[in-house]
């Protein structure tokens, strides 16, 4: 019988998912379209200058919050937590961390919320109570374990699944997240092999991740959105939104291929604000309970994806809101290219 020789702690599961996500645009208007009309989300409704609206697999009633604003950028992100005593929990927990929220009312979808701000500089959110959807006759599934009937309206995402941050430590971003909410290290980035780590991949239950936690390029940036994905059905919808992203002039920035860590086939896209949004499918899931955390410390036989494709620069640079990132010396270029050859 083979027996684990590594002590593994506790694990908690306080937290259940990514419940939403508000994100700012300097034109609302055509950020609205492109998620409706293109990414096939529906409008739940609006208030003042926010849009809120849903994927057609989404259980509660919003996922997606849009702000008018200056620039784009990730206002907030909520986590569900599993009842209202994991909340009690999780928030005790954060205040023996160090880190002070405060309470707020809730919004549209969702009851009181603690609101605090992560050492990564995002403002986040615990909350429990959630609306769930309710779907008008037309919109009624044929299948009752279904939310709400598909849409096939443009990309048709089917649900909210994972969000990349950026931060001046990943390390510290990730034994927070882990300590006080209960994500799990899935997979790490150490260029190398040894030296800083430049990305981590966390997840709440056996997915591939609900967060991804990356280097931010920018030395005096904090709190920044690298991007939000939500989940299709498989790797041909990720295909077919390609072609509608092409007919409908959306920028297409990378993709469609297939990442080695997560193993997800993705694409990548500018929405009208400014901000990447990412087409996501499939993934690893992880059925073990004593996960080793994966050491990457460069792409696999040099390879910048699994199949091979390049990261363009700007995967690497751009986020929002947008900073300018300095051009990284000769010496860092050199030892950059050193890493990926190992």
């Amino acid at each position: 019988m083979n027996k684990t020789s590594k002590f593994h702690p506790e694990p908690l599961y306080d937290v259940s998912n990514l419940g939403h996500v508000e994100l700012n645009t300097p034109d609302l208007a055509a950020s609205v379209r492109f998620f409706t009309e293109v990414y096939g989300l529906d409008l739940v409704t609006t208030q003042g200058d926010s849009a809120y609206l849903r994927a057609w697999g989404d259980h509660d009633l919003t996922s997606l919050k849009l702000t008018q604003a200056r620039q784009a950028g990730a206002v907030h992100i909520g986590w569900r937590v599993m009842s209202p005593q994991a909340l009690e929990r999780r928030v005790a927990a954060l205040k023996a961390y160090g880190v002070e929220g405060k309470w707020i009312d809730g919004d549209v979808g969702h009851g009181a919320a603690y609101s605090f701000i992560a050492p990564s500089g995002h403002r986040m959110e615990l909350y429990y109570e959630a609306e769930k959807y309710v779907p008008t006759a037309d919109k009624k599934p044929y299948l009752p374990n279904q939310p709400q009937k598909f849409s096939g309206r443009g990309v048709a995402a089917a649900r909210i699944d994972h969000i990349n941050i950026l931060t001046q430590d990943v390390v510290k971003t990730r034994e927070f997240a882990d300590q006080t909410m209960g994500f799990k290290l899935r997979e790490h980035l150490i260029p190398g092999g040894q030296g800083e780590e430049v990305g981590a991949w966390m997840s709440l239950m056996n997915k591939a991740h609900d967060l991804a936690i990356t280097k931010e390029p920018s030395p005096t940036a904090s709190g920044r959105l690298h991007h939000l994905a939500y989940a299709v059905e498989n790797r041909e919808d990720v295909l077919r939104a390609a072609d509608i992203f092409m007919e409908n002039d959306v920028y297409i920035e990378f993709g469609p291929a297939k990442h080695s860590r997560t193993q997800g086939f993705f694409l990548y896209v500018y929405e009208p604000g400014g901000n990447r949004i990412e087409v996501f499918s499939g993934g690893i899931h992880i059925f073990t309970p004593d996960w080793d955390p994966v050491k990457w410390g460069t792409e696999v036989k040099g390879r910048s994806t699994a199949w091979g494709l390049g990261v363009p620069e700007s995967f690497h640079k751009y986020a929002t809101p947008d900073v300018q990132v300095p051009e990284p010396t000769p010496a860092a270029k050199a030892a950059a290219m050193a890493a990926l050859s190992e």
